[in-house]
């Protein structure tokens, strides 16, 4: 697969490559991890929060929901928003909104998501969260006694966050590792080979030292060929970091024993050891290395790409999974697409020949032209609306044969319409690079200059 490139980014300079664990270093099947994650959640909300015993008899739809989708907590509808902030599409539970009850509610009105009217959906585990909410708006608007929408979201995410937390999920992926956790014995070659070029490896995750270590036991230490286990593959590992808080905000290592899984007061630099807790600020000023030195790797945008490009200036690569579908479907449809294309500039010939009888008709009205002159004006108009109505027709048709390919309900993920998503502008913006999975790396070498294209501005089309 490729890597794809936003920023030049040289990893012969990189020094030390900081990596997330779930979904970039260990890869899940999202479906399945999904899927139980919404069963738990549905049954915590009937256990915690006395909702209906009903909503339990929920079915998992993967494909409601995708990442970089926006929860408009007020309305009870799920958006998705282009890169200019506008609502492009949207569900009230599970229906859509028509077009013109959404241009009643959001016209052209940019959703600020920094208003807590709005909360987004940026990662992998953030599917259940989507699907749920629909499906409960749904239930609400059928007549089940539940929640105004405001607090139906805010529910869903603290169960959601207590499920994580509290072993209800990872226990049952503990016991069934083969069913959630995919192995690529792939990404395992590729971090021993940048450990064989000097490359020092860090893990900073989000999870506890114990489900740490037996993600890692299972994902990497099968497919070593140069290291006894994971501990020696990777320099420093750093559990419960509590990301994006730990680039943002200062706090104390805590060093783990291996043996016992004790923790101590950890005092001093951090080195080579396993970690709790702690801060980026304190681990790069302990490297010794510039943020143009170190490479994160993340599955979060927000998390591990945004936060990171606010705070330091760590060069960063986004694990993208659902790329793969968006790619396969991008594929399929390329014939589809370039029947659009060929239809589009048809119509824009025809609109630019409205554009010379408008102004023909205009210059010849000044002349006092004849009534027949006139006549004849409109009839030619007449015939180019009338070629272009049908054009209309044949592309309405072939964009809903091209919208078959992707998802049912939310079309591509880094498209809305014809403008990019909100997805693809946080990609653009904040990723030098990005790709499905981190072993698409391993066809590149760990001392790969990777330079973008030029970007085609509107501007510059008519030279090309």
């Amino acid at each position: 697969m490729t890597v794809f490139i936003n920023r030049t980014i040289n990893l012969k300079k990189i020094k030390a490559i900081g990596l997330d664990m779930d979904y970039t270093i260990v890869r899940y099947n999202t479906e399945a991890f999904e899927e139980l994650t919404h069963k738990e959640v549905l049954a915590k909300l009937v256990s915690l929060k006395n909702y209906p015993e009903k909503i339990k008899t929920l079915k998992f739809e993967f494909e409601r929901s995708i990442q970089g989708l926006v929860i408009d907590k007020k309305r009870g509808h799920l958006l998705k928003i282009s890169r200019y902030g506008k609502v492009k599409e949207a569900y009230h539970g599970l229906e859509p909104l028509d077009f013109k009850t959404q241009q009643d509610i959001y016209a052209n009105r940019i959703i600020d998501l920094a208003l807590h009217q709005f909360q987004s959906l940026d990662t992998s585990f953030s599917i259940s969260n989507g699907v749920l909410y629909s499906q409960l708006v749904q239930l609400k608007r059928e007549g089940m006694e539940l929640p105004d929408f405001y607090n139906l979201a805010d529910d869903i995410k603290e169960i959601l966050d207590i499920c994580h937390g509290d072993g209800t999920i990872k226990d049952q992926v503990r016991e069934d590792l083969e069913r959630f956790i995919i192995k690529d014995k792939e990404i395992v070659h590729l971090l021993e080979r940048y450990k064989d070029y000097g490359k020092q490896l860090i893990v900073i995750t989000n999870s506890d030292y114990n489900y740490t270590k037996l993600l890692l036991d299972y994902a990497i230490n099968p497919f070593l060929e140069n290291h006894k286990d994971w501990s020696e593959l990777f320099d420093i590992t750093i559990t419960l970091s509590r990301k994006p808080a730990f680039f943002t905000n200062e706090a104390s290592f805590l060093k783990i024993d291996l043996e016992s899984g004790l923790m101590s007061n950890h005092f001093g630099k951090v080195e080579s050891g396993v970690y709790q807790g702690g801060s980026a600020h304190k681990l790069q000023k302990d490297l010794g290395l510039n943020g143009e030195e170190i490479l994160y790797l993340g599955d979060h945008i927000y998390g591990d790409v945004v936060s990171i490009k606010k705070t330091f200036n760590w060069r960063t690569a986004l694990i993208l999974d659902p790329l793969k579908d968006e790619l396969n479907s991008i594929k399929k449809s390329s014939s589809v697409q370039k029947k659009i294309d060929k239809l589009m500039g048809e119509k824009q010939d025809l609109e630019y020949k409205i554009n010379e009888i408008e102004i023909k008709k205009f210059e010849a009205r000044k002349n006092k032209t004849t009534s027949d002159e006139v006549k004849a004006f409109k009839e030619e108009l007449n015939k180019v609306y009338a070629q272009i109505e049908k054009i209309n027709t044949e592309i309405s048709d072939l964009i809903t044969e091209y919208r078959s390919h992707f998802n049912p309900y939310w079309g591509e993920l880094m498209r809305a319409g014809q403008e990019e998503s909100r997805m693809a502008d946080q990609v653009e913006k904040y990723a030098c690079l990005y790709m499905i999975k981190i072993s698409d790396l391993f066809s590149h070498s760990p001392r790969t200059y990777f330079r973008p294209e030029k970007r085609i501005l509107p501007h510059e089309v008519e030279n090309l």
